[in-house]
């Protein structure tokens, strides 16, 4: 990030090889929709670009693109007013295999984290499938590490009744472990 802030243009090339999928998945988890992570995805980088005098040499650069990345979704979602809207009941075919049993079980937790609130979704989506560590996400979102912690637990306690009303069945291990 040093060469970008030095004017290095191909430097941004480079940060985006880098980081540009972890991006992609992380708007893909928050929205739902391949086209707009594609778009939020470019628009972050351009926003490093003309932000990038903003970076602190001691801080993490991954915390700090996270920041924008926030920052863009909420833009993007106070603009458009976006909501998803959830059934109250799916129904489930009874499973061939095992594989479309996992295959079900992925798709209601899809499911289930996308009806919860954007913050949550988003607490969840960085320290769980983005691999952000705790003291990441405090520093991106400007509160302590043991907020985190609780905001994190509060979370998944909350996708756990929102998985179990789906499905009509108690049972969401797969996101417990500890960081």
């Amino acid at each position: 990030m040093a060469a970008v802030q030095g004017g290095d243009s191909p430097a941004l090339g480079e940060l985006f090889n880098r980081h540009h999928v972890a991006l992609y998945r992380y708007f893909l988890r928050m929205s739902g929709s391949a086209s707009l992570s594609e778009d939020l995805t470019q628009e972050v980088f351009l926003r490093v670009l003309r932000k990038s005098e903003t970076w602190q040499r001691d801080a993490r650069f991954t915390s700090w693109m996270y920041r924008i990345a926030h920052n863009a979704f909420i833009d993007h979602t106070r603009k458009s007013k976006w909501e998803t809207a959830m059934p109250e009941k799916i129904e489930l075919a009874a499973p061939v295999s095992r594989q479309l049993e996992q295959d079900e079980e992925h798709a209601l937790l899809r499911r289930a984290l996308m009806a919860l609130p954007p913050d949550k979704r988003e607490l969840l989506v960085l320290s769980r499938f983005q691999g952000l560590r705790y003291e990441q996400i405090g520093e991106m979102l400007g509160v302590e590490t043991n907020t985190v912690k609780v905001r994190v637990f509060r979370a998944l306690g909350q996708l756990r009744e929102i998985y179990e009303r789906l499905s009509g069945q108690p049972g969401l291990y797969a996101l417990e472990g500890r960081r």
